[in-house]
Order: structure tokens, then C-alpha cells, then sequence
């Protein structure tokens, strides 16, 4: 029987066109399976957009009847992923246990929970800023002793603005203590494992270059109360006013980091608030993520506040 085998000349032949055909689909693959690779990666490093909510008087949001699931029900159906509750030196005690369970429950549903510290005076250094570092560390003892219900970071609500030396459109006199007081809850807050976001008024983002870097630097995140721009009487319809919205936040955060190239500047959430808006308020917030998605400073939006809702449910 007569055997056939292949020549030298034919062998190199088809591997030649074997190793030309491989060439072709790595060329045409290559790009294809690294675009999806790299697609997919961004979608995966894009960090999602903050949507808060504020709780004032806690103690008697979280003493009612099933307290900590309504506060739950709200923000799942208002799709709020973090919540910024008030702490008071007076209160924190005799509330631990609510506190805690309010943590349980909303972390089962990956809401973030902030403990909310206010103060007028803590820009002056001294006792008043220590009493905010007081009530800060106060704040990382509860998360040591609840380690399983910790908060997740602190929300500082410091209004040195509302004192008459600090009033009128340009007096920033203050800003340079209460950066200072950013500061140095920053450090207390993150030696325990915890973010630092910082309320602020629209006025501060008017000062000059160099205190708008002073500010945006001492914490990583900070929410632009965006208040007194609207009313819900009136005359404009919800078009015109989610314009408005779009046009001011978009304004403000163009006036907050101009000229700064800085990386290790906070991002800005930008808050709203019902008695602005109010019935209209979740629209408008929807607006914000719509206009403001694309730039790489915008956290998200803030709500303000879940007291308004408790209020009108009554």
C-alpha cells in the first residue's frame, strides 16, 4: 500500500496560511476583548452618586413606633443610599440602643449611616472647637463598642455664618478656623475608619482662589446647601425649575473649583431642601443627576429632610 506524506514545500505552505489566518483574528479580537475589558473596568472604578438625607431630632424619629424600618422604608423608596443622623452631646446615650439598631437596619440594604455633629462656634479654637472634637470621639467609642453597627463616617454641620460678626456676602473672616475645625475632625474621624463630609453655604465658594483651596483641601467631601432659589409658590412650572436647578448647580461647581488643578480636593454634593421645592423636591434632585453625572467633582445630592415627609404624613 502506498503511503503519502506530505512534502517539506507543502507543510510550510499551509502553516504559513494557518499562522496568517491566527495573526488576522488576534488583530480583530484584540481590540474588541480589551475595549470590553477596559469598558467594563471603568464601569466598575465609576464610583456611585451620593443621595442623602438628613434626620434631625432623632430621638424622637427613632422612639416612634418602628422608628428605624420607616426611616428604611423612606429611603428605599425615595432611593436614598445615605442618611446623616443628629447626634447631640445630651442625647447620644440615651438613645445608643435605637442608634444601633437604626444602623443594622439600614445597613442590610447598603445605606451608609453618618453621624451628624453640629456646632456655631466650633471655627474658634479653644473649647468650642473641642467640643467638637469631644463629641467626634464620641462618635469612634460608640463604633468601638458596636463594632458590628458602626457609622460609616461623620457629617459636620458648623455654621459660624449664622453669627452677626460673620454676616453679609463676602465676610469670610471665619473660614480659616473652621477649615481648622475640618481638619481636625478629619484626623479623629479617619484614624478610626471613618469619612468626614462637611456642610457649606454658597457664599464660602466666593472667596478668592486661595481660600477656596483652603477649603476644598481639608476635607474629602463636602454638600453645598443650595438653598433659597426657588419657592414653591411660585409661578414657574417644573420645567423652568429644573432648569434653574441645572443652570445654578452647574454654576456652582464651575465657582468651586476654578483655577484649581488640585487632586486631593473633596467632591461636592449639592442639597436640596422641601421648602424649596415640595412636592416637586424629588424631581429636581433627579435633575441634578442628570446634569451633573459627567463631572468628575459632583458627588451627588443631599435631601433635606426626612422630618419635612414626617411632618406632611401628620
Amino acid at each position: 500500500m502506498n503511503t503519502w506524506y506530505p512534502s517539506t514545500m507543502f507543510l510550510r505552505r499551509n502553516l504559513a496560511v494557518v499562522m496568517h489566518i491566527r495573526v488576522v483574528c488576534v488583530r480583530i479580537l484584540c481590540p474588541v476583548l480589551l475595549g470590553a475589558v477596559s469598558l467594563s473596568s471603568l464601569a466598575a472604578a465609576a464610583p456611585s452618586l451620593v443621595h442623602g438625607l438628613w434626620i434631625w431630632k432623632s430621638p424622637t424619629v427613632l422612639g416612634a413606633r418602628r422608628g428605624a424600618e420607616a426611616v428604611w422604608d423612606f429611603c428605599k423608596s425615595e432611593d436614598i443610599n445615605e442618611v446623616y443622623v443628629a447626634i447631640s452631646e445630651h442625647s447620644e446615650a440615651s438613645e445608643e440602643s435605637q442608634l444601633a439598631h437604626l444602623i443594622t437596619v439600614l445597613h442590610g440594604s447598603n445605606i451608609r449611616v453618618e453621624a451628624l455633629l453640629s456646632s456655631v462656634d466650633a471655627d474658634e479654637p479653644g473649647e468650642p472647637r473641642e467640643r467638637l472634637l469631644r463629641h467626634a470621639r464620641e462618635i469612634v467609642q460608640f463604633n468601638q463598642q458596636h463594632p458590628t453597627d458602626r457609622f460609616d463616617g461623620i457629617h459636620l454641620d458648623v455654621e459660624p455664618q449664622q453669627r452677626p460678626e460673620n454676616k453679609g456676602a463676602g465676610n469670610l473672616r471665619f473660614l480659616p478656623g473652621l477649615t481648622d475645625a475640618f481638619r481636625a475632625v478629619r484626623g479623629v474621624a479617619e484614624a478610626a475608619g471613618m469619612t468626614v463630609n462637611a456642610d457649606i453655604q454658597k457664599k464660602v465658594l466666593k472667596g478668592d482662589l486661595s481660600e477656596r483651596r483652603m477649603l476644598l483641601s481639608a476635607v474629602p467631601r463636602v454638600t453645598l446647601m443650595m438653598y433659597e432659589l426657588s419657592s414653591p409658590e411660585d409661578a414657574e412650572g417644573v420645567e423652568q425649575k429644573a432648569e434653574e436647578v441645572e443652570k445654578d448647580s452647574q454654576k456652582f461647581l464651575t465657582l468651586a473649583y476654578d483655577g484649581l488643578g488640585d487632586r486631593e480636593l473633596a467632591r461636592m454634593a449639592i442639597a436640596l431642601r422641601t421648602a424649596d421645592y415640595g412636592e416637586l423636591l424629588p424631581q429636581m434632585l433627579k435633575k441634578l443627576d442628570e446634569a451633573n453625572r459627567a463631572n468628575p467633582h459632583y458627588l451627588g445630592w443631599a435631601r433635606h429632610a426626612y422630618n419635612d415627609e414626617l411632618k406632611a404624613a401628620h
